[in-house]
């Protein structure tokens, strides 16, 4: 009996990670490098799959030391921002710095947050780098500069990052204030050295949203190395 299905001749296709086909391709508004750490609901899996938390931190580095390059004639647009390979200009991404302290080498993030903070936004018309989408290039610069920031959406605990405001008091209620303290505040001190709540120690770098909400004050040291 002769077959009438057709004969498929797979022809094997170099993977290129820089490759982007807008809205037509594997990875939409980026591509593989962009799209590889979208899982903030389980970074120490990734780290895990990655081979342990030093190999997640020589991917980062990878990444964020990469060519800028966007490769493909229907590249998107959305792809802005660029370091290395990571785009702050794009919203999916913006987790990425904080994903340094799933790492052997933690303060990283805060050498991330430095570039992007000091380079990514200035007071000009055309000062925000990447597409607003509804507010959320600012609120992740006014976030990032108090010091804070969500890694994990729904996860009600917000990652110490790299402030660069001397003093911040936010009302969370009718009568109550959240307060946030920075000492040794100077461009040169770029690293969290020590985080106090209420006085007491925070060894983990992490407030839970419930602590903002009570009203604390919160005290953050930055020191000039890690």
């Amino acid at each position: 009996m002769i077959s009438t299905n057709p004969v498929l001749e797979f022809i094997p296709v170099a993977f290129n990670p820089r490759y982007s086909n807008h809205l037509e391709g594997a990875f939409v508004e980026g591509n593989a490098w962009q799209w590889t750490t979208m899982v903030p609901h389980d970074v120490p899996g990734l780290a895990e799959l990655m081979g342990g938390q030093a190999s997640l931190g020589i991917w980062l580095d990878s990444l964020f030391s990469a060519s800028p390059q966007i490769d493909g004639d229907n590249a998107s647009m959305d792809i802005t921002g660029l370091i290395g390979q990571y785009a702050h200009g794009n919203e999916p991404g913006h987790h990425v710095p904080y994903l340094y302290r799933y790492t052997d080498k933690p303060w990283k993030t805060q050498e991330v947050l430095d570039s992007i903070l000091y380079t990514f936004y200035k007071p000009t018309p055309d000062g925000i780098i990447g597409n607003e989408d509804c507010g959320q290039m600012s609120s992740w610069y006014i976030l990032n500069a108090l010091g804070l920031y969500q890694v994990t959406v729904g996860n009600p605990s917000f990652s110490i990052g790299h402030p660069i405001v001397d003093k911040a008091i936010l009302k969370v209620s009718e009568n109550g204030f959240f307060t946030i303290n920075t000492l040794n505040n100077t461009k040169e001190n770029k690293y969290v050295s020590k985080v106090l709540l209420n006085g007491k120690e925070l060894e983990n770098k992490q407030i839970s949203y419930f602590s903002i909400q009570a009203g604390n004050e919160l005290t953050i040291y930055m020191a000039a190395k890690p």
